[in-house]
């Protein structure tokens, strides 16, 4: 069947990323404000659309640093939406793109068609474009599932942390308070730390020590028979 190519006929694909980070014992994703009509002035997630000649993570990767000022962050594709009315520009697929970091070691700098970018409690977010607020729901779903069976969480840490910085990572994604020696017992079976010699102060105690992740290990799998919470 012969279909007529006008703009009522076109499906346009676009990318969104998701960041979050770990702000003030919060979780926190980052937002720009759009600069551009459809909904020019409220916040939503970077993105924008697919180039003829990009390659979809390229695509992500161009405008997370176009409006936010981000780049070589590690991206991994969350799922594609394309509801039907989502963009009033007309059928826009999207596919979404999630990562965590460190917010400490990026400057954030909008540019484009943002007009400002900051981060936000996932808990207190503003009124969002499209259907942004659902998306960051299910990003944050995703993770707090990942966040069980991977070691995603030094994406969140310095390179060098206390098992209470790395408990604290845990407890602010999954929401909830964790017992300290299972978790302690958990990581230490898993055996993707390395102990090192130097400690850190923490508040009036003694010195605690110091650790980070064993590099080849940083994207492996902890084991889909074991929970780091369970």
């Amino acid at each position: 069947m012969k279909i007529k190519m006008d703009k009522r006929n076109l499906v346009f694909v676009t990318v969104d990323m998701v960041l979050f980070t770990i702000r003030n014992k919060e979780l926190h994703v980052l937002l720009v404000k759009r600069a551009l009509e459809p909904f020019k002035g409220m916040w939503a997630l970077p993105g924008g659309f697919l180039r003829p000649e990009e390659e979809l993570e390229a695509a992500a990767k161009r405008e997370l640093y176009e409006e936010t000022g981000v780049k070589n962050a590690f991206l991994a594709q969350l799922y594609t939406k394309g509801d039907i009315g989502r963009d009033p520009r007309g059928r826009v697929v999207t596919v979404v793109y999630y990562s965590l970091m460190d917010s400490s070691t990026v400057e954030l700098k909008a540019s484009t068609d943002a007009a400002e970018a900051s981060w936000f409690s996932v808990k207190n977010l503003p009124k969002l474009a499209f259907d942004h607020e659902k998306i960051i729901q299910n990003a944050v779903e995703r993770i707090r599932n990942k966040i069980e069976y991977t070691n995603i969480a030094f994406q969140l840490l310095p390179e060098k942390f206390t098992l209470s910085e790395l408990q604290s990572v845990y407890e602010i994604i999954l929401d909830r308070n964790l017992d300290k020696r299972n978790f302690r017992k958990k990581v230490d079976e898993l055996n993707i730390l390395k102990e090192l010699k130097e400690r850190k102060m923490e508040g009036i105690h003694r010195p605690a020590r110091l650790y980070s992740f064993i590099m080849e290990k940083k994207e492996s799998l902890f084991s889909a028979k074991k929970r780091i919470t369970g």
